[in-house]
C-alpha cells in the first residue's frame, strides 16, 4: 500500500519512538504474561510400558490392534491479534497527536515485542463494520504493514461495530490466543458487544486498550468554540465559559467510562486506557504489573 510522504514520515516517527520503548522490561512482561497456549498434538505412536494410559488413541488402537498413543509438545509460541479500530472519530487531536497515532503506537509496540518473542502477529481493523483482516505471521516487515495499516485506514462509516468484529474473531481464532482490541470505544450506543466479548474471553486472553483525548474528559475554558463531528460532519457550538456545560460535559464523560469499566469488568477483561498527551508504554506495563499480581480479571488457557 502506497502512502503519502507526510504520511509515510508520520509512520516512521511512530516506529522509531516505539522502538526505543521496547525494552528488556516490556519484553519480559510480556513473555511473563503470555506464556502461549498450553500443549498442542504431535503424533500417534506405539503405546510404551510407563506411558499414561489415558493418553491412548482408541480409534487408532482399535483399528491397529495394537494399542497407541497420542504424544503432544508444549506449544510456546503465541498469536497476538490486534483488533484496530479505524473509525473517523479517531482523527481528532487536540495535542500533537491523534488518537490514531497513539492507537498506531500501541499497536506497534505490542507488535514488536510480539516478534522478539518469536510470536505471530494478526491485524483486523474496524470501524462499523469488520475490515481488513492480516492472517497472524511472524516476518519482519509484517509489523511494518500493521503500523501502516493502522495509521492509513479510514472509514467512511459512522461508528463501531464492535460486536460484530468480536464475532467474526470468534470464528477465525481457533485456539487460544492474546486478543489486544484498541479503540476510543465511542459511538457503541445500540451495539451489542458485551455478550461477544465475554464469549471471547472465556477462549482467548483479551485486552482492550481505550485510546482518549484528555479534551474528550475536561473542557478548557475558552469561550465559545464551534465544534465539528468527525464521523457525522454536524457543526455546533459550546459556550465552554460556562461552568455548568463544562461540568455536564465532565460528568457525561465520566459515565462512558464507567459503563466501560463496568461492561469489561463483567467480561473478565483487562482494560488500558492510554492518553494522547501521556506515555504509551506506563500503562501497558502498570497493567503486566497488576496482572502478575493476580489483581486482573484474567481469562485462563483454553
Amino acid at each position: 500500500m502506497a502512502l503519502p510522504p507526510e504520511l509515510m514520515a508520520r509512520v516512521r516517527q511512530i516506529q522509531i519512538r516505539v522502538q526505543r520503548l521496547v525494552s528488556g522490561t516490556l519484553q519480559g512482561s510480556y513473555r511473563s504474561n503470555f506464556r502461549g497456549t498450553g500443549i498442542e498434538f504431535e503424533e500417534v505412536r506405539p503405546y510404551q510400558p510407563g506411558d499414561e494410559v489415558r493418553s491412548i488413541d482408541w480409534n487408532v488402537t482399535a483399528r491397529t490392534g495394537a494399542p497407541h498413543i497420542k504424544t503432544y509438545v508444549e506449544e510456546r509460541q503465541l498469536i497476538l491479534q490486534l483488533v484496530c479500530d479505524t473509525s473517523l472519530s479517531l482523527d481528532f487531536a487536540s495535542k500533537a497527536k491523534t488518537k490514531r497515532e497513539v492507537a498506531a503506537e500501541v499497536a506497534a509496540l505490542f507488535a514488536l515485542v510480539a516478534e522478539s518473542q518469536q510470536d505471530q502477529v494478526g491485524l483486523c481493523l474496524f470501524s462499523d463494520r469488520p475490515g481488513l483482516y492480516l492472517p497472524p505471521k511472524k516476518e519482519s516487515h509484517h509489523v511494518q504493514r500493521v503500523v501502516r495499516e493502522v495509521m492509513a485506514t479510514r472509514s467512511g462509516g459512522v461508528g463501531s461495530s464492535l460486536g460484530a468484529v468480536l464475532e467474526d474473531q470468534l470464528k477465525r481464532l481457533k485456539r487460544g490466543s492474546f486478543v489486544l482490541v484498541v479503540s476510543d470505544f465511542l459511538g457503541l450506543d445500540g451495539d451489542e458487544w458485551e455478550d461477544p466479548m465475554a464469549r471471547l474471553a472465556r477462549r482467548h486472553d483479551v485486552i482492550c486498550v481505550r485510546v482518549f483525548d484528555p479534551f474528550e474528559e475536561e473542557l478548557p475554558r475558552a469561550g465559545i468554540l464551534p465544534f465539528c463531528d468527525l464521523e457525522s460532519g454536524e457543526m455546533v457550538e459550546i459556550d465552554t465559559g460556562s461552568r455548568r456545560v463544562r461540568e455536564t460535559w465532565r460528568r457525561k464523560a465520566m459515565e462512558r467510562k464507567d459503563k466501560l469499566r463496568d461492561a469489561l469488568r463483567r467480561s473478565r477483561c483487562d482494560l488500558i486506557e492510554i492518553a494522547t498527551d501521556g506515555d504509551v508504554a506506563t500503562p501497558i506495563i502498570a497493567c503486566f504489573q497488576r496482572r502478575s499480581r493476580g489483581g486482573a480479571a484474567t481469562a485462563g488457557r483454553r
